[in-house]
């Protein structure tokens, strides 16, 4: 291969995945726009400046030190090394005479991998919403993105000791979503549930979002920037096997979701005897979810049914921990977590090369690391500043508490 060939095709796969962390990027105004919907008119503001501000800790976070702890570590370790930064720009020496290795730049790369920290991160969010204080969840951000994703994160993509083990998670059913579920669960279990959730004898009250069309909005969002998320992991796309690859990860992320609507709409009318539409979001969502740990070697069909059955395992994660007090309101943990163990214990049954031993711990190690880590962070948050509004400020809405304005102040005529 020539040297004007090596450096089209270097550009090209470059070009693509930069698009596609773009199409990542959009993924934030999605769950913002879903949460936003899914919560009261009295808590919308401060939950949109949560979206905003942990996608900008998370890029200045992954850029000082987290992506280095994530990617220049030892092979096979369980303890990542701290370092700074993200290292130097590949050069057209280093281009040439890497055999093929080196295909894409650098800084593309990292541009990649910031934003789905930054998704792990948006699915604590909404299982917070309503009643958390604005700044410990910050406070909660940097050290989520700083040091809990990028350690298993080392062990995963990194090469660390499950990378070892024969892990298999093509774009993150584990390792960004279970990761981000399991700090949502843990920041669930101290914060508790939202005042008038639940009553005595294990009544459960709903608390209808304000914006179901902004959630639907959300929702097609994140399934657009899906395509990103899965498609980009292929990591480049110059030449016929690259291509079609891409072309079936497509095909089977937008399969899933689609399935996973199918599956959880029809769930939700047997069961509650309406068509629910918040839970044909959610069955959206969990069919993505279910796909992302391998969305290329299924067929499309194969690849619905698994949304399908991720759509039904969500419809029921959701009832259940309801039953159990886990307040969730946007349903975070069952899409993310418990969707994601089922995506990440599916492969093996498409993908001859995945073994269920090593799939298992995987699910073992990414949750026990992200969960126990983050109840330590959660709790010593709660010793130093609290991490929940009082009672008062969570009657009248944290927008107000904690953000000063209204998202909808169609009642605030002023002064004349």
């Amino acid at each position: 291969m020539n040297d004007q060939v090596v450096q089209l095709s270097y550009a090209l796969d470059t070009f693509y995945f930069l698009v596609s962390g773009v199409l990542v990027m959009w993924m934030a105004a999605g769950f913002a726009m879903l949460e936003a919907g899914l919560v009261r008119a009295k808590n919308t503001t401060e939950i949109l400046t949560k979206n905003v501000v942990l996608f900008a800790i998370a890029s200045v976070v992954y850029l000082l030190f987290s992506y280095h702890l994530m990617y220049s570590s030892s092979a096979g370790g369980f303890f990542p090394n701290f370092g700074f930064l993200i290292g130097a720009e590949n050069s057209v020496d280093d281009v040439m005479s890497s055999g093929g290795d080196v295909y894409y730049s650098a800084r593309a790369d990292f541009f990649f991998q910031v934003v789905f920290v930054a998704t792990a991160m948006s699915i604590v969010s909404g299982a917070v919403a309503e009643r958390m204080k604005l700044w410990a969840f910050l406070a909660f951000a940097v050290v989520m993105t700083g040091i809990i994703y990028p350690t298993s994160g080392y062990w995963t993509w990194g090469g660390g000791w499950l990378s070892e083990a024969g892990y298999s998670d093509y774009a993150g059913s584990g390792i960004v979503h279970l990761a981000g579920a399991a700090a949502a669960l843990a920041g669930v279990i101290v914060l508790g549930p939202r005042k008038g959730k639940y009553g005595k004898n294990g009544a459960i009250y709903a608390i209808p979002g304000a914006n179901l069309p902004l959630a639907t909005l959300g929702t097609f969002i994140l399934w657009m920037g899906w395509f990103g998320f899965n498609g980009g992991s292929e990591l480049m796309v110059s030449n016929v096997d690259s291509a079609n690859n891409v072309a079936q990860v497509l095909v089977n992320t937008n399969s899933a979701a689609a399935g996973g609507v199918i599956a959880a709409l029809i769930l939700a009318k047997l069961w509650f005897r309406k068509a629910d539409l918040t839970m044909a979001l959610n069955g959206a969502l969990a069919g993505l979810v279910a796909i992302t740990a391998d969305p290329l070697s299924p067929s499309g069909f194969a690849s619905a049914i698994i949304g399908a059955i991720g759509g039904l395992i969500v419809v029921v994660s959701i009832v259940s921990l309801d039953k159990l007090k886990l307040d969730d309101p946007v349903g975070a943990i069952s899409v993310h977590g418990v969707v994601g163990i089922w995506g990440v214990i599916v492969v093996p049954f498409t993908n001859g090369d995945a073994t269920f031993g090593a799939q298992l711990l995987g699910v073992v190690g990414i949750f026990a690391w992200c969960f126990l880590a983050s109840l330590v962070v959660w709790l010593i948050i709660k010793a130093v500043m609290g991490v929940r509004v009082s009672e008062e400020e969570e009657y009248e809405g944290v927008d107000i508490a904690e953000c000063g304005m209204e998202a909808y102040p169609e009642f605030n005529v002023g002064k004349k």
